[in-house]
């Protein structure tokens, strides 16, 4: 007769995200999401496979957190602009704030393992693709109704934007000047004058 879990399987995957988020993947062991998750190496293994397939399951996690909120704040009825400006100085302001210095688990993804790790760099793709994707729609749309001069390049911009947005993240995590991340994204959004 099969055991039943003595632990919440979606619970233990997002203390395992936080943990990877805080600490990285290399820096993290077996042995200390063991310890974090309060549950057995066996447990671990027969839940969520190794450690990379825990990892991965926590980026897919995180990726279902992060992406609806984005896509829906950036697809909104009206002003797609105003819209635009907002996300970017969201994210400058999380990643200005003492909470930002965990950075973002996607970026910090495509620093330390996608260069070497093939199933992560396809998820950082996709994130990226989620963000780029929907930030070109508010563009498109902001220029066909007039709020974004008509030579701009809607999909230059949205790729300035996420590579803009990414940096500020990774600056942000390193940096004790909030102003450093505020001061780049206010000047990138002056392009959209």
């Amino acid at each position: 007769m099969a055991r039943t879990k003595e632990f919440d399987p979606d619970a233990a995957l997002q203390s395992a995200l936080e943990l990877f988020w805080r600490r990285g993947y290399e820096a993290t062991s077996v042995a200390d999401l063991v310890e974090h998750l309060g549950i057995g190496r066996a447990s671990i293994y027969a839940t969520f496979g190794g450690k990379n397939e825990l990892y991965l399951k926590a980026m897919d996690r995180y990726a279902e957190m992060r992406d609806p909120l984005l896509l829906a704040e950036l697809s909104q009825a009206g002003p797609a602009l105003p819209a635009v400006r907002a996300v970017v100085r969201r994210f400058a302001e999380e990643a200005a704030s003492p909470d930002g210095v965990n950075g973002c688990f996607v970026t910090n993804t495509a620093a330390e393992l996608a260069p070497h790790d093939p199933a992560a760099a396809r998820r950082v793709e996709i994130s990226w693709e989620r963000l780029e994707a929907p930030l070109h729609s508010a563009l498109v749309r902001a220029q066909a109704q007039g709020e974004l001069p008509g030579g701009r390049d809607p999909r230059a911009l949205a790729r300035m934007l996420l590579v803009l947005m990414q940096g500020i993240r990774v600056v942000g995590k390193a940096s004790n000047d909030p102003a450093r991340v505020r001061d780049a994204a206010e000047q990138a959004l002056a392009l959209l004058d």
